[in-house]
């Protein structure tokens, strides 16, 4: 029953992150790295994210299994599967219910997304069931070849996703600035307050 309770939890916040993707890129205020790479390689070839996504995390999945399978789980793959899915369909939900949003609709989304993407994240981690492809690759750098701590491969492994998201023309804005400054924070307080709580006390219940 615990088993299947971080189960549970790990594929709500995967679904959970997935449409916060979709509302980040309908709001157009700005993204976060991963999704701002894996939009402008989309932009390269004029497909879909969903489809790129799938592309991309999947490759990096492949590396990860070379490098370091330990960090490769059932929520790896329910965000290998799920994520860019989730998002498209997010995304064309808002099409359709906001087709030409104003300022107000898009900062309302974007906020909105901002909170939910790291209550997802906390629900995520503290299911302790893999992590996605992208965050396997700063870990490895950091815990198994030692290039230097783990805040800076991670700095670089998102300077680099939001480079080459602005050479092909996706928007960086306020969103970029604020899901970076306040995302682990936000996510950590998650954590304490919410996802930890409620994965002990259903343990606390089998127990």
């Amino acid at each position: 029953m615990y088993q299947a309770r971080r189960v549970s939890m790990a594929l709500f916040g995967v679904i959970l992150c997935g449409f916060c993707v979709g509302m980040l890129q309908k709001a157009n205020l700005g993204v976060d790295p991963f999704t701002c790479f894996v939009t402008g390689i989309a932009n390269i070839f004029s497909s879909t994210y969903s489809t790129f996504y799938l592309i991309l995390t999947g490759t990096l999945l492949a590396l990860v299994f070379i490098l370091r399978k330990h960090y490769i789980g059932i929520a790896t793959i329910f965000n290998l599967f799920l994520t860019g899915v989730m998002a498209d369909l997010m995304h064309g939900f808002l099409d359709s219910v906001f087709p030409h949003p104003d300022l107000f609709v898009r900062s309302g989304l974007m906020i909105t997304a901002i909170v939910f993407t790291c209550l997802s994240a906390a629900l995520y981690f503290t299911a302790d069931l893999g992590v996605s492809a992208y965050d396997a690759l700063a870990l490895i750098a950091a815990y198994k070849y030692k290039l230097l701590p783990f805040k800076y491969c991670r700095i670089i492994t998102d300077s680099v996703c939001v480079l080459v998201g602005f050479i092909f023309n996706v928007t960086l804005g306020v969103g970029t600035v604020i899901t970076a400054l306040f995302m682990g924070p936000l996510t950590q307080w998650f954590r304490t307050n919410l996802a930890e709580p409620l994965l002990a006390g259903r343990a606390h219940v089998v127990n």
